[in-house]
């Protein structure tokens, strides 16, 4: 293994933030980053820092840590999974987010249980082709701009890709400022979601085969 000697422990990484706070704990805003922007949807005069909290002793465990207690290898699926299948194969499977106030809001997961960090061999490849695909088809949509992909993984072990429909032409939402703006927006009528991941399906289909949604 590659010795790790050298780099930058946790400790270090969070004195040198702690070192850069007021008597208060707080950071100061940044205002010549993401605040400065013109995209920022927040008002500066009000905006202040929570104060930084002490470094916790350990990651905390997440959801599915153990592959046996996952979802992937129960008996039975979580409905919150069967009920939103947009589209799906023999390894993968895309599920509709119908709480995010998008004009599309989706997740790829794989069947077989695995993080980023450890996709196999005999998916990784299939993955970039359908981050490819379902990008492209979600950009079609004459209701998105562009399409946003982001991966956290802080509340469950099993990989989870998101993909997000960025209004067209509501300038104020490009870029990473995109979900603070979601959180505010008016909910979008589960039938005008449902059309336009039926469309994504479709598109995918047509080019990587697979099944379309459960409710079609």
């Amino acid at each position: 293994m590659t010795d790790l000697s050298g780099l930058e422990t946790a400790e270090e990484f969070h004195a040198r933030v702690a070192a850069a706070t007021d008597d208060e704990g707080r950071l100061p805003v940044a205002v010549e980053e993401m605040p400065g922007w013109d995209i920022f949807p927040f008002e500066l005069d009000s905006l202040r820092i929570k104060p930084l909290q002490p470094l916790a002793d350990a990651e905390p465990a997440r959801r599915g840590e153990d592959p046996s207690d996952c979802w992937c290898n129960r008996d039975e699926v979580p409905a919150r999974i069967t009920d939103n299948v947009v589209w799906s194969n023999e390894r993968w499977l895309i599920t509709l987010d119908h709480q995010m106030r998008l004009p599309l809001a989706c997740n790829l997961l794989p069947r077989e249980h695995c993080d980023l960090t450890d996709v196999p061999d005999h998916l990784s490849g299939e993955m970039g082709q359908l981050i490819v695909a379902i990008s492209a088809a979600i950009e079609e949509l004459p209701s998105v701009g562009r399409a946003q992909l982001a991966k956290y993984g802080d509340g469950g072990a099993h990989l989870h890709l998101f993909f997000f429909g960025r209004p067209d032409r509501m300038l104020q939402l490009r870029g990473s400022p995109l979900l603070d703006w979601e959180e505010n927006l008016p909910a979008v009528p589960l039938e005008v979601l449902r059309a336009n991941a039926s469309y994504v399906a479709a598109r995918l289909v047509e080019r990587v085969g697979g099944s379309g949604p459960v409710w079609s």
